[in-house]
């Protein structure tokens, strides 16, 4: 990837916010505030001050809300484009692949959860990712559930300590020889990856196509060692998360 080559992305902006009922019981997550701001606008000026310039979200819970924010700011300035799943909720990577056609086939995609706030440098992350299928940005965090990673940071499976469960293409993976890092929701996409998705069905999520294509697919992970990195999919994270916004993320 050539260093005058625009940065595109994708916001994940059409869960149902489940876990921050009562407030998503009339609003999208996406529209939850944190520090006199919506969520998506904070990813979006993210997005914006990293040099994305086409970034599509992807809409579903309380749609025309995000629509409305965005129309009256006049899209910040940016080239944003709506992927609708109105009619049926697609999870991560059904709506990724819904919104195929709104990219350009030559650039890859910086994936960013709606409610993933972080001291990551987004611009940095994207650039460090431009050879391989797909990057997934990691950190130490303790967590039941883990990506597994070879000596050399390529994935391998995935794992949930609690229960003991695996899921690999690699049939004799010893989990005990992997490096074992957690998810951050943020993820940087080839394109070249979308034919390997036509075999899936219609919903699908993301995690469950690259542990399925991993073996064949070079698909990477990114260690932040020094990474501060807050779900705000809950609410009990909206006081930390003021507290995160305060310190400028």
């Amino acid at each position: 990837m050539g260093s005058d080559m625009k940065m595109q992305a994708m916001v994940l902006a059409a869960g149902l916010g489940t876990r921050l009922k009562p407030l998503t019981d009339t609003m999208p997550k996406a529209m939850v505030s944190v520090g006199g701001q919506p969520l998506i606008r904070r990813v979006l000026m993210r997005l914006g001050e990293a040099g994305a310039g086409r970034v599509v979200v992807n809409v579903h819970h309380f749609a025309d809300q995000v629509k409305a924010y965005l129309a009256e700011n006049a899209n910040f300035g940016m080239d944003i484009r709506i992927s609708d799943e109105t009619g049926h909720l697609l999870d991560t990577g059904g709506g990724l692949r819904k919104a195929a056609p709104l990219f350009d086939a030559d650039a890859p995609i910086l994936i960013h959860n709606v409610d993933i706030m972080s001291n990551v440098s987004l611009a940095g992350f994207y650039a460090s990712a431009a050879s391989a299928a797909a990057t997934l940005l990691v950190s130490e965090r303790q967590t039941k559930r883990y990506l597994l990673f070879s000596d050399d940071m390529r994935l391998v499976g995935w794992t949930n300590v609690e229960t003991g469960e695996v899921r690999s293409p690699y049939p004799r993976l010893d989990t005990q020889r992997c490096r074992r890092y957690a998810f951050s929701g943020i993820h940087v996409f080839s394109p070249r990856l979308f034919p390997l998705m036509e075999a899936f069905p219609e919903k699908f999520g993301i995690m469950d196509f690259y542990l399925k294509v991993c073996a064949e697919a070079d698909i990477r992970g990114c260690l932040k060692p020094d990474l501060r990195l807050l779900d705000v999919g809950k609410l009990t994270s909206l006081a930390e998360a003021e507290r995160f916004a305060a310190e400028g993320f």
